[in-house]
């Protein structure tokens, strides 16, 4: 299952200009999954950062705003696109100036993705 999931992020990344990295984690932000560039942004997969989605919703919970779907950040040189998918939290890593609209477009692509690896997640 992880080879087959990495060809698919794999061709994602490639389909998609600017995107850098595409993370699979729990939502502590532990790794299940993790596809980079050779040019991705060393910081930005790091555990401390990728591990702040869980608090911005939790965050966004206490605020009564409803359950976060997507998190977009912009940053300098990058953008952050995570999508809540609980148990599981999908990070996109890519320049600033990639189309974020092409990525939250994968939303539906990557269910089944998901899906899958949430049962593996689950049995661990």
């Amino acid at each position: 299952m992880s080879e087959e999931t990495k060809k698919v992020l794999h061709d994602i990344i490639s389909k998609i200009p600017g995107v850098y990295c595409i993370l699979v984690t729990d939502r502590e932000g532990v790794p299940v999954v993790k596809v980079c560039a050779e040019n991705a942004p060393e910081g930005a997969t790091k555990f401390g950062f990728i591990s702040t989605f869980g608090l911005a919703v939790d965050q966004g919970s206490k605020l009564g705003l409803g359950r976060t779907s997507t998190l977009i950040c912009y940053y300098s040189e990058f953008q952050v696109v995570q999508m809540n998918k609980l148990p599981l939290v999908i990070t996109f890593i890519a320049s600033k100036k990639c189309n974020s609209g092409h990525i939250l477009a994968l939303q539906n692509q990557l269910e089944l993705l998901v899906s899958e690896l949430s049962i593996v997640v689950a049995e661990t």
